[in-house]
């Protein structure tokens, strides 16, 4: 993965944003960097500079980080392991990546909250919905923990509902190289084409692997609008601008849903 340089990141804090709050997700091989597994401190420094930049603008933020470069809880439970201990696993790795990343963040003068699904209140506040809202209010940084709680549910089903839950007007999906949605696999098949737009129906009768079927159903029942893009040269602040970059997910407004911005 490649985060861009930092004058292309300050390059979108002159344009005024077209949302009022937003969940980013960042997957967790994000955060590996050049790396192989764990993490990578100066790909995650350029992160949190992308994100303080694209705050600066007025925008609430709001993220859900994977736990991939650490530990997957279906790979997991496919060697053997029960699957609610791999879960249970999986939100603990959440839970490192997102201290690490609210450092990150700090580093950058920005205030922050982690509120967890899971008690560990040495580190971070529980998850209370009004409580997120008034830290969003208030300018914070706030980064939902251990997914939803439960297991069985990945952290892409926990970006939807936490999404939902505050109000925010999409969800940004930030992937670890590659630049959007694909009719295919684009690491198997060379001619797998980039799908700019798409609903949410879509999305799921055709069984693209943007996100699990459980999120993309809650999505497409609230109308809220999915941007995945490839985090990297900007791609945070040029979303945030109206930019049209990789692909949105949305309900046509005709459907009664969003317009997809």
């Amino acid at each position: 993965m490649t985060i861009g340089t930092e004058s292309e990141a300050r390059g979108s804090g002159g344009v005024r944003p077209v949302f009022r709050r937003i969940l980013l997700k960042i997957s967790g091989e994000a955060l590996m960097g050049p790396r192989d597994h764990g993490i990578d401190r100066e790909t995650i420094d350029a992160i949190a500079q992308e994100i303080a930049e694209v705050q600066s603008s007025g925008v609430e933020i709001a993220l859900v980080v994977g736990a991939g470069n650490i530990f997957r809880g279906i790979s997991a439970a496919a060697e053997g392991m029960d699957r609610a201990t791999a879960d249970y696993n999986g939100m603990l790795a959440t839970v490192m990546n997102s201290v690490v990343l609210q450092d990150a963040l700090e580093s950058q003068g920005l205030d922050t909250r982690i509120l967890s699904a899971l008690e560990v209140k040495e580190v971070a506040e529980p998850y209370i919905r009004r409580r997120a809202i008034r830290h969003l209010e208030k300018g914070r940084v706030v980064i939902f923990a251990a997914g939803t709680g439960n297991p069985f549910f990945t952290t892409d089903t926990a970006a939807a509902l936490r999404a939902l839950e505050i109000g925010a007007d999409a969800i940004l999906m930030a992937k670890h190289a590659v630049e959007g949605v694909y009719d295919h696999d684009p690491r198997s098949d060379p001619d797998a084409e980039l799908l700019p737009e798409l609903t949410h129906l879509e999305a799921i009768e055709r069984g693209l692997k943007v996100m699990d079927t459980t999120a993309l159903s809650l999505c497409m029942d609230n109308h809220l609008p999915i941007h995945v893009f490839e985090l990297r040269n900007g791609n945070i602040g040029r979303v945030i601008s109206g930019e049209r970059v990789g692909t949105i997910i949305s309900t046509p407004s005709d459907e009664g849903g969003s317009d997809g911005r």
